[in-house]
């Protein structure tokens, strides 16, 4: 028996189990491999906009379902074995997310800059935040700060000490 399971391997065993809990939902789906590296790689399920949305949930509440329920399933598919770091996408709404995400918060760090308020977002996922963290840290005169615990953990947006 082998010890280790190639990326390639895992990420063949993830795509097939998402096109089956698609099909067990009623939705058509193709598992697309994104990207892949030596310790990490990414799936994105690919079909029919209006079936994805029952896949991706309201503000992507069941696309983070999904992916933690991929990472058990390969955490049980191989016990004490190394497996690599996976990303779920459904429908490309991540990348979606993440772009608009970034936009926003551009807008809103200029108006901090502008007015010197902080500006408080509301609570997002540890993902989310970090995407609210990189794209502050391109922009001079304003910083992040995340509050709170989690479920209810937040980003605010702060004037930079400079």
């Amino acid at each position: 028996m082998t010890t280790e399971a190639n990326i390639e391997e895992q990420q063949q065993m993830v795509g097939e189990f998402l096109v089956g809990l698609a099909q067990s939902f009623g939705v058509t789906a193709k598992a697309e491999n994104v990207s892949a590296d030596e310790d990490s790689f990414e799936v994105n399920l690919t079909g029919d906009e209006k079936e994805l949305g029952l896949l991706i949930g309201p503000k992507g509440n069941h696309l983070v379902a999904i992916h933690e329920v991929s990472k058990t399933m390969l955490q049980r598919r191989l016990p004490g074995l190394n497996r690599a770091r996976i990303r779920v996408d459904v429908g490309g709404y991540r990348s979606r997310r993440r772009e608009a995400l970034a936009a926003y918060v551009q807008e809103l760090a200029q108006k901090v800059v502008e007015s010197g308020v902080e500006k408080g977002l509301e609570p997002m996922n540890a993902a989310d935040r970090k995407v609210v963290h990189d794209a502050v840290n391109e922009i001079t005169g304003v910083n992040t700060i995340s509050v709170g615990d989690e479920p209810r953990r937040r980003v605010v947006l702060v004037v930079a000490d400079d």
